[in-house]
C-alpha cells in the first residue's frame, strides 16, 4: 500500500513571532522555519504503518518556495521513501493545496492520505477535507487512533461524550491530532542519507493548478498585551473590584 503525506513549512512553534510594521503579515525574515507539528505526526503515523508492513512507499509532498525541500528532507529522514516538492513563492491558500493535492493522488495513486488537521501558521483546517471532497473519498478528521485491515481504515477520534470510531473504506484521507503518537527524531545516519534521497520539483503548471488567491488580508495585529495582576488586601476589596472595575459579577 501506498501512503501519501502531505507536509507544510512553518514558523518553528518555538518563536515568537512578529507583525510587519504594515500589518500586511508576519515577518518571515531570519526566522526559524520547521515541519508543521501536525504533519510530524502524520510522518510518524505513516512510517508506523510501514514498520506494520501496512505500506509499502511512503511520499511526502509539500507545496512551497524552494526551502521547503529543507522540510521535506526531514521528513525523509525520519523514513519517508520519495518527496515531491511543488514549488511557488505565492501564498498558497487550502483549496489551493488541496486541488495539487488531487493532482498529485492521480498522479501517485495512493490508497490512503495522511495529513495533519492543521496548521499552526495559519489554523485552516480545511486542507483534509477539502481534498476529500474533490477526490470524492472517505474521510476520518482529528484521528487519536489509527488502524488498518481488511482494505479498511478504523479512525477514533476524541468527542465531547468520549470516543467515536468510524470504519473507511479505503482510498481514503485521514487527518491527525496531537494524540496520535509522538514523532520521533532523526538519527544523525539517516539525516545524511536523506540527503542522498530524490526530491522531485514540481511546478503548478506541471499539474494544471492555479493558485490565485481568493481571499484578502485586510491587516495583521498583535494580540492585546496581557495587563499585570494586581493583590488585594481582603475578600471585600477583591468582591468590589470585580463587581465594581471587571464587571463580571
Amino acid at each position: 500500500m501506498k501512503i501519501l503525506v502531505p507536509i507544510k513549512r512553518v514558523v518553528d512553534y518555538n518563536v515568537k513571532v512578529r507583525v510587519k510594521p504594515d500589518q500586511s503579515g508576519v515577518d518571515l525574515a531570519n526566522v526559524k522555519m520547521s515541519m508543521n507539528p501536525f504533519c510530524e505526526i502524520a510522518v510518524e503515523e505513516a512510517i508506523r504503518l510501514k514498520e506494520k508492513g501496512v505500506a509499502t512507499e511512503i511520499i511526502v509532498v509539500s507545496v512551497g518556495p524552494t526551502q521547503a525541500q529543507e522540510t521535506i528532507r526531514t521528513a525523509l529522514a525520519m523514513g519517508a521513501d520519495r518527496g515531491i516538492l511543488i514549488q511557488t513563492d505565492d501564498l498558497v491558500e487550502p483549496l489551493g493545496v488541496a486541488k495539487a493535492l488531487k493532482a498529485v493522488v492521480a498522479e501517485e495513486s495512493p490508497e490512503l492520505v495522511i495529513l495533519g488537521k492543521q496548521a499552526i501558521d495559519d489554523d485552516s483546517n480545511q486542507t483534509g477535507q477539502m481534498l476529500a471532497a474533490l477526490l470524492d473519498w472517505p474521510q476520518g478528521t482529528f484521528a487519536s487512533e489509527v488502524a488498518i485491515a481488511d482494505g479498511a481504515a478504523s479512525v477514533t477520534r476524541e468527542i465531547d461524550g468520549g470516543l467515536q470510531t468510524v470504519k473507511l473504506q479505503l482510498p481514503a484521507i485521514v487527518t491527525t491530532d496531537l494524540r496520535l503518537n509522538e514523532p520521533r527524531y532523526a538519527s544523525l545516519p539517516n539525516i545524511m542519507k536523506a540527503k542522498r534521497k530524490p526530491i522531485d520539483m514540481k511546478t503548478p503548471a506541471d499539474y494544471g493548478v492555479d493558485f490565485a488567491p481568493r481571499l484578502q488580508v485586510v491587516k495583521v495585529t498583535e494580540p492585546k498585551k496581557r495587563e499585570a495582576g494586581i493583590k488585594v488586601e481582603s475578600v471585600a476589596q477583591l468582591v468590589d473590584k470585580l463587581k465594581n472595575e471587571a464587571g463580571v459579577i
